[in-house]
């Protein structure tokens, strides 16, 4: 608008100084509305004069519909039709990705394991089972919960993907959609992301002491099962109080029961290996005495590498003495092979090759590295014993190998005596004791009808017997929804490279290497095929189980990488 003449403008002329150089000169009509330069516009707004449409059900193909007609909007707001509580059905996408249904027939550890493996976009939305109030679960709880469930799992020596699935379980059975666990050997963490706007929700928990203990992992396993169960109805402060339970349980065998077993596992193990009554007297008594001794620096808080070999040492101290007496009827080598059986880490050993097959190679150097240094903890103390032994002028023959004897129905009967006494010193239930026993005299049939009586290698009848071992512990589990640990890990103790150890360990003693590497790369083979071969017969299993997938038949998803990049 141009000021009139005569009016207040005209009376007093200003100076330059006085005007802003921005502002508009006099005698320029001034526009109704601000220039599009002065202030511009989001190159996502609509033009002026363009209504958009009412936003409506999609058009399919073929019916003309303008793709202008959408209402433009933030690509982090959620669709008009979105509900955490009752989501819209997901569609087949274009390049044939077909539709993920889990179904509930399945148990919860296969159906986590295809959530897991699955990308995150492609997870179906959770299905919360637990009451909560509308406001949603405590997330800070529902997270340590799950990280107290999942250190439980990893200090009881359940492997790294079982671990990962069970957190996943219980966090998606509250209602926590878009969490991601993480496991390693000893740190555990699990993000959570409300949404793609929101800031995550980080946990962690350092697992520091690791205990056997198969009975308080079966309760845990039963306390995810009832969370997971839509008929459970666990709330988060009865999940607390039962795991509290649980954590306070004591161990059902007290500490004598456990020597006693580590005797009876010792003195079966010698059996095994050609010995009489007598050698199994003697290495029961040598292995109760190591075990003895470990518990006493136990108690000193030495750490793991010297207990082992404090508790190596007195199998290996008893079979030089015998050699020292030259008692004909009693054979050293059986003595102290009976003696090393019970101190090999299979189960370490077992659980670390499971994460390094299933892609968790953290885990799995961190788990196979404890397995070496147990190992050389064992090759130490023996070695100690070998050495005084032969400085003493004991006469220890490499050559004299251990020739069984054609006795299958011992040799079957000391094989079920070993695992019920490993299965004693892991901790197990009493109602899972059988099961597992049965398991391992299967075992050693299978071993023997194809090393001795079919006369293949001894690996690859170690690997075939350890499959089978796999297959039913599996299936024992599936049977009473628990871990597979308990029914696997005793009836693999027949199988188990004693022999093989002891022979190389004597030949580094005396100087033989060539000879001493062979025995030991043996039972590095043999102890490779029992881990490979039980982690095969457990996924041979789940080929025979109804397992969630894809709808056509598609099974657990893994990564494809064919070659080497």
């Amino acid at each position: 608008m141009v000021a009139e003449p005569g009016g207040p403008d005209d009376q007093k002329p200003q100076s330059d100084e006085a005007r802003s150089a921005f502002s508009q000169p006099a005698g320029v009509g001034r526009s109704a509305g601000p220039s599009d330069d002065d202030h511009p516009t989001s190159e996502f707004s609509l033009p002026s004069g363009l209504t958009p449409e009412p936003q409506g059900p999609p058009a399919g193909p073929g019916t003309g519909s303008a793709s202008g007609s959408d209402t433009i909007g933030s690509a982090f707001a959620p669709p008009r039709t979105y509900d955490a509580r009752n989501s819209p059905p997901a569609f087949t996408p274009a390049h044939g990705i077909p539709m993920i249904r889990l179904t509930k027939e399945a148990p919860w550890q296969d159906r986590m394991r295809t959530m897991l493996r699955m990308p995150v976009a492609d997870r179906p939305a959770p299905e919360p089972v637990q009451r909560h109030d509308d406001a949603g679960p405590a997330v800070p709880r529902v997270l340590d919960l799950t990280l107290r469930i999942g250190e439980l799992l990893l200090a009881g020596g359940e492997g790294a993907e079982d671990v990962e699935a069970a957190m996943f379980a219980v966090t998606r059975s509250y209602g926590l959609d878009r969490c991601e666990p993480t496991v390693t050997f000893t740190l555990l963490s699990i993000s959570h992301q409300p949404s793609l706007v929101e800031d995550p929700v980080t946990a962690s928990r350092t697992v520091r002491r690791r205990g056997t203990d198969y009975t308080r992992l079966a309760a845990v396993f039963r306390l995810i099962d009832d969370i997971t169960t839509v008929e459970g109805e666990i709330s988060l402060e009865e999940a607390y109080r039962r795991l509290a339970e649980i954590r306070r349980n004591r161990h059902p065998y007290p500490g004598w029961v456990l020597t006693m077993a580590a005797g009876g596992l010792a003195g079966a193990a010698s059996v095994l290996v050609g010995g009489g009554p007598l050698v199994f007297l003697i290495a029961a008594l040598g292995a109760m005495l190591g075990d003895r001794l470990a518990w006493l620096c136990a108690g000193r808080g030495l750490p793991e590498f010297y207990q082992f070999v404090v508790a190596a040492m007195p199998p290996a101290a008893m079979g030089v003495a015998l050699t020292l007496t030259h008692w004909s009827d009693v054979r050293p080598s059986a003595v102290i092979t009976g003696g090393l059986f019970a101190l090999l880490p299979g189960r370490a050993l077992v659980a670390g090759v499971q994460d390094g097959l299933t892609g968790y190679y953290i885990t799995a150097s961190a788990r196979l590295l404890e397995v070496m240094y147990f190992f050389i903890a064992i090759v130490a103390g023996v070695l100690l014993a070998l050495y005084g032994g032969l400085q003493l002028g004991a006469e220890l023959d490499p050559e004299a190998r251990l020739i069984s004897h054609d006795r299958p129905v011992v040799q079957i009967l000391a094989s079920m005596v070993l695992t019920l006494a490993f299965a004693i010193l892991l901790q197990q239930e009493r109602s899972t004791v059988l099961a597992v026993t049965l398991n391992g005299g299967v075992a050693w049939v299978i071993y023997g009808a194809m090393a001795r009586t079919g006369g293949l290698s001894a690996v690859a009848a170690t690997a075939a017997a350890a499959g089978l071992v796999g297959l039913f512990g599996q299936l024992f589990s599936r049977y009473r929804y628990t871990s597979s640990l308990p029914f696997i890990t005793a009836a693999i103790g027949p199988l188990l490279p004693g022999s093989a150890t002891y022979f190389g360990l004597l030949g580094v003693a005396q100087n033989e290497l060539d000879r001493g590497l062979a025995s030991l790369s043996t039972a590095v083979a043999t102890a490779l095929a029992i881990a490979i071969g039980v982690n095969l017969g457990s996924e041979i299993s789940r080929l025979f189980m109804r397992v969630p997938g894809a709808v056509g038949g598609a099974n657990r998803r893994a990564a494809k990488r064919t070659r080497g990049f």
